[in-house]
């Protein structure tokens, strides 16, 4: 397994060792111990799987209070993921990182408490499974616009992307109370 960091503060791109023959491949997408050594510990609340067509664009989210750290890893198809800071007082605050996440690369990304993510279907289509450390609250779900222009997230669009309702009712991250924002801890 290869890890490798990133630009925010321990936002981290996972490359499992992936087995491969003319059969297919074999992954361990989770294997406590390993991903541990890493700096990567966490109890798992629940498993969510999501299927999308090309130009679907979902997200920015995060929760809050009840923040929630996710293993994003894509079973089929290929989507550009993307990770943003919103954690108060961090010296990255407001700052964006994105990988692009396929079935065919395997790789992972590991997003701790106290960022937003969301993603573009790249691909025709794309299943995405995301491990969640807590369960999900609609109550606490907080979406910011996908473009705001102050996070200025260069996504590969070449037509305009579809998007839920609630997402289009997204907010700019400077709008938003700080009272809402995950705390920074070193």
């Amino acid at each position: 397994m290869e890890i490798t960091s990133t630009s925010l503060n321990n936002v981290l791109l996972v490359k499992p060792k992936a087995h491969k023959d003319s059969r297919g491949f074999f992954v361990e997408a989770w294997q406590k111990a390993r991903y541990e050594a890493h700096g990567i510990r966490v109890d798992w609340a629940q498993d969510n799987v999501s299927s999308s067509v090309q130009g679907v664009l979902r997200g920015l989210h995060f929760q809050s209070p009840r923040s929630q750290a996710k293993l994003i890893t894509v079973l089929h198809g290929e989507i550009f993921d993307v990770v943003v800071d919103v954690r108060a007082q961090s010296p990255t605050f407001g700052e964006w990182v994105s990988a692009r996440l396929s079935s065919e690369n395997l790789h992972q990304l590991w997003i701790p408490q106290g960022f937003a993510h969301g993603f573009l279907v790249t691909s025709p289509t794309a299943i995405v499974s995301y491990k969640a450390s807590d369960f999900y609250y609609p109550e606490d779900e907080i979406s910011i616009l996908w473009n705001d222009p102050d996070l200025g997230i260069e996504w590969p669009l070449s037509v305009e992307p579809t998007i839920s309702q609630k997402d289009q009712k997204g907010q700019r991250l400077k709008d938003l109370s700080l009272s809402l924002l995950p705390p920074y801890l070193s």
